[in-house]
């Protein structure tokens, strides 16, 4: 499976300016079928805490400048419009892998997290750390989206391990989430997603995805259908 820096190997991209659509996009012209991914996140819930691994199985999305779809009518997209279902936009044979791989190595996982991803590079204010917990959100990032989206539309199986490194800033008498403290739990913590990682591709492979990889070839192929059949009718 190919290794790739989502904001460079320096950290010089800006969440905003990540190509998700061309990254994405080059692992499914190099043969991938899943996208596993880390992504360290702040914990919006206080069993969440920092050092844990959630594996997501929602988002809510609070992005405001990032394309979203490969079929958006331009000329160097796909044609047509894609109204691809995101009513489970993680998939669930892959996470169910990572949650059994984490419990059998000991490592406390919570087996599913609403991911917030905001627009960043700033990190929340006060007020809206509190108002995502409202929402019901459990962990807050900026990647997130559109990557599981744009996954789902490329017909990848995309699952993610989000690291809680944090509590952002809606706990009282915890300090505020910062660079510094991102970077220095994500050292402390980062063998814990590897041993999972380097436990789950070999398990992967090993493993028949052949139904599943179908079934998402179909749904994006019928949604397709569909939007071209409105087009013709209209």
């Amino acid at each position: 499976m190919p290794l790739c820096c989502r904001h460079g190997r320096q950290h010089t991209i800006a969440p905003s300016n990540v190509n998700f659509r061309a990254n994405i996009w080059a692992l499914k012209m190099e043969g991938c079928t899943h996208i596993v991914v880390t992504t360290a996140c702040g914990s919006l819930r206080e069993e969440i805490e920092p050092g844990d691994i959630v594996v997501l199985d929602q988002f809510i999305d609070r992005t405001t400048k990032r394309q979203q779809t490969f079929y958006n009518g331009t000329p160097s997209c796909l044609p047509g419009v894609c109204h691809i279902p995101m009513a489970e936009p993680f998939c669930g044979r892959t996470r169910e892998v990572l949650i059994d791989i984490s419990r059998k190595l000991g490592i406390k996982c919570h087996s599913k997290g609403t991911m917030i991803t905001i627009e960043g590079p700033r990190f929340s204010s006060k007020a809206e750390s509190h108002m995502f917990r409202l929402w019901g959100a459990d962990v807050i990032n900026m990647t997130t989206v559109p990557e599981v989206v744009l996954a789902k539309e490329a017909g990848l199986c995309y699952a993610s391990l989000a690291m809680a490194t944090d509590f952002d800033c809606w706990k009282e008498h915890e300090e505020a989430v910062s660079v510094d403290k991102v970077l220095k739990t994500l050292k402390e913590n980062a063998n814990k997603a590897t041993s999972i990682l380097l436990t789950a591709i070999p398990q992967i492979a090993a493993m028949d995805w052949t139904d599943t990889i179908q079934n998402m070839k179909v749904l994006v192929c019928h949604i397709l259908y569909i939007s071209h059949s409105m087009i013709v009718r209209q």
